[in-house]
């Protein structure tokens, strides 16, 4: 594991970070952003020099009522991540991996954070789809559809990049994105840590209850 760093102007190295086509063949391979790297150290997380502001979005929650992400999250500890239900692999592993960690804090902690799943593939993740698909992770999770303009409008908004789903030659509905977990502080109410698709349960379960407290993993 590596810790990957926003700039301090005296870091030069730089590192793309890269969208990931969920069941295709190629893996993708476009970058999203370009960050200075810290190497030589083992940690998974991402410490954003400047940190991301919340996106202003409204969509819908596996209920089909309107969800106000700034609103319902203001002061609370919050996962984001993008991602669709159809994946066959990243998504449903990140998603295991912060459900099994989560559980590990002390039930009042468990109910301060806010994770949410934000599909990238609207017109098959609807509310009830969604509601189905994270019945089977955590029930608690936010799931949240609506109009794909909207939310790859969000998603940029964070540094993630999300292309509207397409299918392969074999006729399989992809969904090319992002895989970055975003984690809010409940002091500001912004976005100051980033994870890759390579963070495990022990990341999470090892930076959980510093997030859940605004401070830095």
């Amino acid at each position: 594991m590596r810790k990957k760093m926003y700039g301090a102007a005296a870091l030069l190295a730089a590192a793309a970070l890269t969208l990931t086509a969920c069941g295709s063949d190629d893996g993708g391979g476009k970058p999203v952003a370009e960050v200075s790297v810290e190497s030589g150290t083992d940690r998974a997380a991402t410490v954003l020099d400047k940190p991301f502001e919340k996106p202003d979005l409204v969509l819908k929650d596996t209920h089909g009522k309107e969800y106000d992400l700034r609103a319902e999250t203001r002061g609370r500890p919050t996962l984001i991540y993008f991602g669709y239900t159809n994946c066959p692999d990243v998504c449903p592993l990140t998603m295991n991996n912060i459900a099994v960690a989560k559980k590990q804090l002390p039930r009042a902690e468990q109910d301060k954070l806010r994770v949410v799943f934000v599909t990238t593939d609207p017109e098959r993740d609807t509310p009830a789809a969604l509601g189905k698909w994270l019945k089977g992770i955590d029930p608690d999770v936010i799931g949240l559809s609506g109009d794909f303009s909207t939310i790859q409008a969000a998603a940029r908004s964070l540094g993630i990049s999300i292309e509207a789903p397409t299918k392969d030659k074999d006729g399989k509905v992809v969904s090319t994105h992002g895989t970055q977990v975003i984690a809010f502080s409940p002091k500001t109410d912004a976005g100051y840590v980033l994870y890759g698709e390579d963070a495990t349960v022990d990341d999470y379960t090892k930076d959980l209850p510093r997030i859940v407290k605004g401070e830095k993993p």
